[in-house]
């Protein structure tokens, strides 16, 4: 699996970083990116767990999405989840709700929605992408991803290594 790691601080004004000049320290664009998809997590209405990603393509923002219901639909904080069981090979079950879709399906589907080609992007997601959804990442032409935190990245390291995109974890800091 191809995994890098960059660090920095994802919100330079709260963190009181500054330069040897005294000045404070302008944001990386990775930490940006990041914390913009921290800020979109907000917005998730999954009850279990908030994800926001960002589909990013020479520094700019092409769509944005949140694990959530379909438009429209009842949300899990507003009805219960409804949850499935799925086992994989090794043996691990995994449980996701019926009702959410997740954040990098939803910024896919925003940038279908509008016309906005994805392919040769990049994408930030506050967390690392599910098999599922790194199937789809793979298959709409996504070349990196940059995560916050793991997500059973032992699942998807196999694709990583066949597909060759580049999994980097940023970590985000005061978003």
């Amino acid at each position: 699996m191809q995994e890098e790691s960059k660090s920095g601080c994802c919100c330079a004004s709260s963190s009181g970083q500054h330069d040897s000049d005294g000045a404070e320290k302008r944001l990386g664009w990775h930490e940006y990116f990041m914390c913009v998809a921290h800020l979109i997590s907000r917005r998730a209405t999954c009850t279990r767990g908030h994800v926001g990603a960002v589909i990013v393509r020479d520094n700019n923002i092409l769509s944005t999405g949140y694990n959530g219901a379909p438009s429209g639909l009842p949300h899990c904080n507003e009805t219960n989840c409804k949850i499935y069981r799925s086992i994989h090979p090794d043996g691990t079950v995994e449980e996701n709700c019926v009702n959410t879709i997740h954040a990098e399906i939803n910024a896919i589907a925003q940038a279908a929605k509008h016309g906005v080609s994805i392919k040769d992007a990049d994408i930030y997601i506050t967390a690392s992408p599910c098999i599922h959804c790194l199937k789809v990442l793979i298959n709409v032409g996504i070349k990196t991803i940059y995560y916050d935190k793991p997500y059973k990245i032992e699942h998807i390291a196999e694709l990583l290594r066949l597909s060759g995109i580049r999994l980097v974890q940023v970590n985000a800091v005061n978003c």
